[in-house]
Formats: structure tokens, sequence, C-alpha cells
């Protein structure tokens, strides 16, 4: 629990943003890690390689000298660090697109050269092998000296390509930090200088047929060649990994048809987005995007907000109903005033939550970043002991442990192991986004896997959180049920004074008693000295017919905190009531109870099946409601609800929460982030339910932007799907490793078996990197099996 609670307490102070070049694998972001977490006014380092990002958290007051500093101690271990431009996540978005486009391109560009002097450079090298005979004058026994010169001529363009190997690892060297560079600078450098000693020695006529016989050009040539074609391959397949970020990006409409505030004859302006403010008039045309977040003026219409929350069900709008930026236009032609603008948007704020989290990392990148940090020296030392052991210990020629040593080097690139999670985290977050589920960090994800107890909350989770009222009774002074009028009150009367002081407030309960009484035409009323208790009720002064009255709206609890108590003939009928599933609430007037109120929210139809896949997944499901115990026992049975505490006041539920972890239980909260806010905060992993798409920044480490029980299943399923994925990748990285060097020292030569060549031990390294981000990129696929 205490590494989601750090991260949480580390995200509310703003870290400083860079961007990191010359980065390449894992060993490169651990080094700067540690290099730059050992400043002294540094509380915290992040280096992610996939997004090639670092954040640092400053102490507050040394920011501008942990700036400069972080700047200077990355330039001295080779490489670059800029501070990240203050751009909106668009902007963001389309630099980092243009970048990786222009990598691949300039990869593209060497490689097909490359490509074009290696496979002659392997006909002339091994054609023999397969069976091609070679013109006498290139014919290494007739004429040795043309040989050695025709393979030098086409390795030293490929070198040239591949120079960039060269530049940065042997500046990693340097500066005593090796990175995946200076493993292939160092294998394929020997490779290179041991042939052209050979070559040298044979043109001045020391025994040239023996020599031209005993070249590693090719080796040197094709390990280039394909650690820069799996690099390409790499590149190619981690632009990908953005697929679902630019699908949000494109949600937003380039334009927007603005209207003439003063002259509605006038026909409307097509301008850009980024031009238009707050209290704009639009019009949003039928089949268009709406532009930005506002409110219907005009018009009825449904709009589509499938790509925006995953909620595939278009949503009715009329005048006065909230319109949000993204979501497409029905068949209906809507005039719409705009609320929010650019970075202001709810779908600008989902952009800015999928960013953060995947440049974040999650706790089990923690292992391979400290194996990586050590890895790459103990590989140097591993190949050099290697080929030592070969050269004194057996009888092999010379070029045995010369080739044990490049093989070692060029298999134990270590850029799977740096892939294997932030790749995962970057798709499985942005696929979370397009279900409708924002997962505000790699911790999170982590975390939301290994969840045993799930507390929610009941009305908008378990229910459909629209409740209606389904009956009123007005109780007589005994507490009696009565058909009456009472103290010159009737019915709607009591309506017209509950829905008037519900008004004020922004519970569901309240909705439903506004709706009804909307409905059934009670006219507004003024309303004065409110009091709100939340979890309780609400009090204050509403004034009817002339006459001002001191009404209270509230549970049981409630009443008896403002002196009433409940009449036995009324509670009977409260207890019925509760049997029934449905929420009653209580409605003084004066100094006596004048009312009950009956409510009702229905089960939303796929929760009994989400729970029963919950029990399936190994998670029980508690119920935490601040509803009387007989309605909740009620819904937890018709759901299938393992346990149910009723009648919680916000602090009563993180009370429970608590009790639930000292049982040892890794414990996720479902609430509205409003009265639930405690129990989400001390929740290991808190979701909060964004009603629809209103956005929580706040609340919670992933936000459900619909409600219901579906989309806990999506982020504990999407979850559980990442995380295997990762452990898939690390388990990829470390056995290719484990297996791997063993292999390229020549083990199964030992007992008889071929030596690896290096060759191959390059094209094996290449491919392991490719495969990691080819198995992260399932993840865009994910879904909820039924």
């Amino acid at each position: 629990m205490s590494t989601e609670k750090e991260t949480k307490d580390s995200h509310e102070a703003c870290p400083l943003g860079f961007d990191i070049g010359g980065m390449h694998c894992a060993a490169c972001s651990s080094r700067i890690e540690r290099v730059v977490s050992q400043l002294d006014g540094v509380d915290k380092v992040s280096v992610n390689l996939a997004t090639a990002k670092a954040k640092v958290w400053a102490k507050p007051g040394d920011e501008d000298e942990v700036r400069r500093e972080v700047m200077e101690r990355v330039a001295k271990l080779g490489f670059s660090a800029t501070p990240s431009k203050d751009e909106d996540a668009s902007a963001q978005y389309e630099a980092a697109k243009a970048k990786a486009l222009e990598d691949r391109r300039q990869r593209l560009g060497r490689l097909w050269p490359m490509l074009g002097f290696t496979v002659p450079l392997l006909i002339v090298s091994m054609g023999h092998m397969m069976g091609l005979s070679l013109p006498s004058w290139l014919e290494p026994h007739s004429s040795p000296r043309a040989f050695m010169l025709v393979q030098l001529l086409l390795t030293l363009p490929v070198v040239w390509l591949g120079r960039h190997f060269y530049i940065e690892g042997t500046a990693a060297l340097l500066h005593k930090s090796p990175t995946m560079d200076s493993l292939v600078a160092v294998g394929t450098g020997a490779a290179f200088l041991y042939s052209l000693v050979n070559t040298v020695l044979g043109l001045l006529g020391h025994d040239p047929v023996m020599r031209a016989m005993n070249l590693y050009y090719e080796s040197c040539a094709v390990l280039l060649t394909m650690i820069e074609f799996g690099q390409f391959l790499e590149a190619t397949a981690r632009r990908k990994a953005g697929d679902a970020m630019g699908a949000l990006m494109s949600l937003t409409p380039e334009t927007a048809l603005r209207l003439d505030p003063e002259d509605e004859a006038v026909p409307p302006e097509d301008v850009p987005v980024s031009a238009l403010k707050a209290g704009d008039r639009l019009l949003v045309r039928p089949g268009s995007r709406v532009p930005v977040d506002g409110v219907v003026l005009t018009g009825k219409s449904a709009v589509d907000l499938s790509l925006l929350t995953g909620e595939s069900i278009p949503v009715p709008v009329g005048p006065e109903d909230k319109l949000v930026a993204g979501s497409v236009n029905g068949e209906g032609s809507l005039t719409m005033r705009a609320e929010a603008v650019g970075q202001d948007t709810r779908l600008a704020r989902i952009i800015r939550l999928v960013r953060e989290a995947q440049g974040s990392k999650a706790p089990i990148a923690r292992l391979a970043d400290r194996v990586s940090f050590y890895f790459v020296p103990a590989v140097m030392v591993f190949a050099l002991l290697a080929a030592l052991a070969w050269l004194i210990f057996s009888s092999e020629p010379v070029t045995t442990p010369l080739s044990v040593f490049v093989a070692v080097l060029v298999m134990a690139c270590p850029c799977a192991m740096g892939l294997a999670t932030p790749m995962s985290i970057m798709v499985g977050t942005g696929r979370g986004a397009q279900l409708g589920v924002l997962i505000k960090n790699g911790a999170a994800l982590e975390q939301a896997g290994r969840i045993t107890t799930l507390a929610v909350d009941k009305t908008g989770t378990l229910t459909t959180g629209k409740p209606v009222l389904t009956g009123i009774s007005v109780l007589s002074a005994d507490g009696s049920a009565t058909d009456g009028v009472v103290d010159g009150l009737a019915e709607k009367d009591l309506l017209t004074l509950a829905a008037a002081l519900e008004a004020r407030s922004e519970h569901p309960l309240a909705l439903a008693l506004i709706n009804a009484g909307r409905e059934r035409g009670c006219p507004p009323c003024p309303v004065d000295d409110v009091d709100v208790s939340p979890g309780l009720g609400i009090a204050g002064t509403v004034g009817l017919n002339n006459q001002k009255y001191v009404v209270a709206v509230g549970n049981r609890a409630f009443m008896k905190e403002r002196g009433l108590e409940v009449p036995g003939t009324a509670d009977a009928q409260l207890a019925a009531l509760a049997e029934a599933g449905q929420t009653p609430l209580l409605l003084s007037v004066g100094a006596r109870l004048a009312g009950i109120l009956a409510l009702a929210d229905a089960l939303r139809p796929e929760s009994p099946a989400v729970v029963a896949r919950l029990h399936e997944m190994g998670v029980r499901v508690v119920m935490l409601t601040g509803d009387n115990e007989r309605t909740a026992r009620a819904v937890a049975r018709e759901a299938g609800v393992d346990e149910v505490a009723a009648g919680l006041l916000p602090a009563e539920k993180a009370g429970y929460v608590r009790r639930l972890q000292s049982e040892g239980q890794v414990v996720g909260m479902v609430g509205d982030g409003i009265n639930d806010a405690p129990a989400l905060a001390l929740a290991d992993v808190g979701m909060a339910v964004g009603t629809g798409v209103d956005v929580s920044a706040e609340a919670g480490d992933i936000v459900l932007m619909r409600g219901g029980m579906g989309a806990v299943l999506t982020a504990l399923s999407l979850s559980r799907a990442t995380m295997r994925n990762i452990r898939e990748n690390l388990g990829w990285a470390f056995g290719y490793n484990i297996l791997g060097l063993p292999v390229a020292a020549g083990l199964l030569h030992i007992f008889g078996g071929p030596m690896l060549s290096p060759m191959l031990a390059g094209t094996a390294m290449a491919l392991s990197s490719v495969s990691v981000v080819t198995n992260a990129l399932r993840l865009r696929f994910f879904k909820i099996t039924s």
C-alpha cells in the first residue's frame, strides 16, 4: 500500500519535465535515474525509455538549480536533457509523432544502403557454403588479396552508416556508463579490427591465404545491419503504441461554426476551434463533432459518446443539456453556448491524464531497472572471461575466442528489458481510455490487478444512479399515513417543499425529487438558511403560499439529530419500503414529521453478472452505503454482493476500508469522488465514477468515465491483462539472456554442439526487442470476453 500512497503524494508536486536524447536501452534510463537521483536538490526521478522523457521532483525552492544540474549531469553521461516545452497535450503528441516518424525515416535511409552492401558481402564471404562459386580473380585461394580488399571495401560503408553505434557507445564507455551501443561498438569493433589486422598482414605477404580465411567482416556488417533493422522494426511498432492517443486527439474537429452574437440571420462563420471563447454561440450540424464543452440552447438530437466513454448508446439532448467536446451529433441540428474551450475541455483533461499515465512507471519496472544498471558492465566482463577461457583452456583456433567475445556482447543487449514495462503501460492505458477507463499512473495499473476486496458504493455503481420518486405518504400527528391534508399541507405541497430544498443539493436522490416536482408542476419556491449534512440530509427555510416553513429532508439519523423521533406506525412503513428495496426519506415541517418520500433506484441489469465474474476472479465485493440497512440488503441480495455495511457516513466508509486493509486485503474503492473522497484516498486503488464524462482529476487513481459495475470489471480485467503482458515481456527478456548468454559463450560446443555465430546472436537480439513491443501491442485489442 505504501508504494501507491507514495505515488499519490509525489504527484501533488509538479515535477520538472525533460526530453532525453540518446537513450537506446534500459541501461541508459536506469543510469540516468541513478545519477540524477543523487543530486542534492532532487527528491525523486523517473525516466521512461518508451517516451524518452524524464520527470524530476525537486525540493521546494531548488527548481532552477536542479534544472541546470540535471542538464549538466545528463550531458556528462553522454545523453542530452532539454526542459520539456510547456505545450498542450495535442502539441506534445504531434511533436512526439513527428520525431518518431523522422527517426524511422532516418533509420530506413540508412538501412537500405546497409543492406545493399551487406548482401554482396555475404555472397563473397560465405557463398561457397551455399554452393556458389566465385570467379578466379576473387577466389580466396587463388586471389586472397582481392578477396580481402573487396570485403573491406564492402564493409567500410556499412561501418560508416552505422557510425552512431560507435560514437554513442564509445562516449558512454568513456563516461563509465556503458549502454547497448557500447556492447555493439565493442563487439563489432573487435570483429572489424581483427579482420583489418589480418587484411593488412595479408597484403604485406604474411600468409595471405590463411589471413583471407580468417576474416570477420561479414559478422561486423551483418550485425550492424540486423541491429539497425531490428531498431527500425521496433520504431515502427512503437509508433503504433500511440494509436489510442491519436484516436483521442482526432475527436476534436479543427473548425467550428460560430454564430453572429448580434444577428441570427447572418450565416455562421467557419473558424478554427483554437479561436473560440467561452460564451460563443455555435451551430452543430447533424453528423458533426461537438467542438467544445457547452450547453444546448436550441434543438433536439442524440449525441454519440462511444469513442469518448465507451458508452455505445447515444444520449438524447435538448435545451439546457450539457454537450461534451468530441461527441458526435446525431440527426438533429443544435445551437450551443461554449462554456469550456481549449485545454479546459473534458476531452483535453482526459488526454492529459492518459499522457501522464503513459509516461509513468509501474513498481514492477524497478526490477528491470536494477538489473539493467549492472547488466551491461557484467556482460562485458563475462564476454572477456569467456573469450579468455577459450583462448587458454582449449585448442580451438584464435578465431573461436573472438567469435565468443563478439557473440556474447551482441547477444546481451538489454533493449527488451527496458521496453518490457513501459510499452505495456503505454498501450494498456491508451486502450483503457478508449474503453472509458482512465488509469492515472503505472502504480495504480499494477495495484488494481492485485485487488482482493472491492468496496462499492450502491448508488450509481450497482444501481443506475437515477432514482425516481415512487410514492409520498402524508403523516398525521401519530405517524400514520393519511390521504388528506395535514396542517394545511397536501401531498403536492410536501413535494413542492422537498423539491425546492433539494434543488440546493447535488445528491442523486435530490435530483429524483427535483425531477418529480418538475413533472407534477410544483412551483419554484425561495429557499434560505440551507444547512447540508453529508450522508444525512438537508434543511432550510422554504417559502410557499406566502408562508415560510422550516423544512428538513433526510434519514432517520438526521431527524434524530434534529430532535424528532419516528413514531411506531411510521417506523413500520419505513421498514416495509426498505424491505422492498426502496429508499425512504423523512420530511419534517416545523417541529414534526410530515411525510415519507419513497424512492427507488433500479439495479443495473449487468450488476449481478459482473459481480459473479468478480467472484470468479477471486475478488470479494462489499457494499458500503449511507442508505438504510434493509434497502441495502435488498439490493445486495439481488446483485449477489458478499457483504453489506449500511448507514455509513463518509468518514465511516474510510474506517471500513482501513479495517479491511488491516485484515491483509488489497482494497479497491469505487465511489463518486465527493462523499466517498476519504475512502477513495485511503483505499489501495480508488476508482472515481465520473458520471458520464465528468472527469475528476483529483479523486481516485482510476476514473471510470461511465458508471456501473461494467466499468469496474473493465478496469480490473485490463489491469490484470496488462500486468500479465508485462510479466510475459520480462520473462521473454530475462529468459532470452539467461538462455542465450551460455550458448553464445560456447556451452553447446563444449559438448560437441555448434558455436553460436555472432550474426545469429545479433539477429536474435534485434528480434527480442521487436517481440516485446509486438506482444505489448496485443493490448490494443483487449476486450472483456463473455
